[in-house]
């Protein structure tokens, strides 16, 4: 895996790990998740900075937000039991696709 892609890669767990501990944080009225929260968005944000190094700034964001948004919807269905419907994992197929679609595809991306 290009180092480019490893920093993308820890960014995305950072953010779905800080954007999973919003709903338990509630309100940052619990210490933990509310730690959980301030330091996985600082280690999401610090290694997107790096991936933009080698990979251009809107293959990487949309990489980033889309692998994030269907990594945080399946957090919320197996942590928190909230439902996804047909048309919640239409569309999360469909982010998926892009996903791919740039990643295979483009060569706006750095392989």
């Amino acid at each position: 895996m290009p180092q480019g892609y490893f920093y993308l890669l820890i960014a995305i767990i950072g953010e779905v790990v800080a954007t999973s501990a919003l709903k338990a944080a509630n309100g940052f009225s619990e210490t933990l998740p509310s730690i959980l929260v301030v330091v996985g968005y600082g280690v999401a944000f610090y290694y997107l900075s790096l991936s933009l190094k080698t990979i251009p700034l809107g293959i990487s964001y949309a990489i980033w937000s889309g692998v994030g948004v269907v990594a945080v919807s399946l957090m919320g269905w197996v942590y928190y039991k909230q439902a996804l419907d047909i048309a919640a994992l239409i569309g999360m197929a469909m982010i998926l696709g892009g996903v791919l679609v740039i990643h295979l595809f483009s060569n706006s991306t750095a392989h």
